[in-house]
This record gives C-alpha cells, structure tokens and sequence, in this order.
C-alpha cells in the first residue's frame, strides 16, 4: 500500500531583540514559488521541528535563534503550491545582523507596518496571527 503525506516544515519569526520594535527577519526566495517569506523549510528525517526550526533559521538568515514558544500549525493543502506541506511556526529571538545565506536571495528586517505585499505561501496570513497575537496577547483560532 503506498501512502501520500504531507510533508512537515517549520517556519521561524525571528524578532530582533536588539533592536527598538522587535522587528522580524523575511527572506527573499530564490527559488520558486518567489517573493518574500518567513525563514524557514523542511524538516530532515529524524530530525525534531525544534532542531529543523534552529538549523534552517542559521542556514537562511547566518542568525542563531533561540525558540520561544510554537505559534499554531498551518496545514492548508494548498498552502505551498509545490506539495501538500504542514508548517509549524515557532516564535523566536535574535540579536545582530542578518545575512541571507542558503536559498535567500534576499534578506530583510521589517517593521510590522512595512512588510512587503509580496509574500509566499500563507505568510500573510500566519504574520497577521503573529502581529494579533503580539499586539493582544490573543492567540490565533484553530482554522478548519
């Protein structure tokens, strides 16, 4: 019997402490699907999300991270374009200077009233939980 699941990956908010505002770190992908992103991907094979979440925000942003706390889980089928993927987004910190490593094009910190209109994926839609949960202290709803 052959078996079609989803594949699991992290996303990682990186707020830069260091800085006034806490602001985030989004890629820009230079792969397809293009455009603006969390930093984040796939998690390897016996590999746990909290260490696939460290590992892909050093690869992608040269940041190590600590992880605060897991914001939700993202499962929409059509989320990423390329496969059915699952995301776990976790919060987490860093201090110093971003360098777009890995498959980022581009590299950016943003404030949340100038991050780009050009996000991938369901970006929007997770950083509008993030900003909500951020600035009221309410999580986001389980979606359906």
């Amino acid at each position: 019997m052959s078996y079609r699941n989803p594949a699991p990956t992290v996303d990682i908010i990186i707020e830069l402490v260091d800085r006034p505002h806490r602001p985030i770190v989004l890629i820009e992908r230079l792969n397809s699907p293009l455009g603006w992103a969390i930093p984040g991907g796939f998690v390897d094979y016996g590999e746990s999300v909290e260490v696939a979440a460290k590992r892909e925000a050093e690869e992608e942003t040269g940041l190590p991270v600590e992880l605060i706390e897991q914001l939700l889980v993202y499962s929409d089928p059509k989320r990423d374009p390329r496969q059915h993927t699952l995301s776990i987004v976790f919060l987490a910190t860093a201090t110093g200077e971003p360098k777009a490593g890995d498959d980022a094009k581009g590299i950016g910190i943003f404030e949340y009233w100038c991050v780009p209109s050009n996000l991938c994926f369901d970006h929007d839609r997770i950083l509008r939980d993030y900003w909500y949960y951020r600035h009221y202290g309410i999580r986001p709803r389980l979606g359906v």
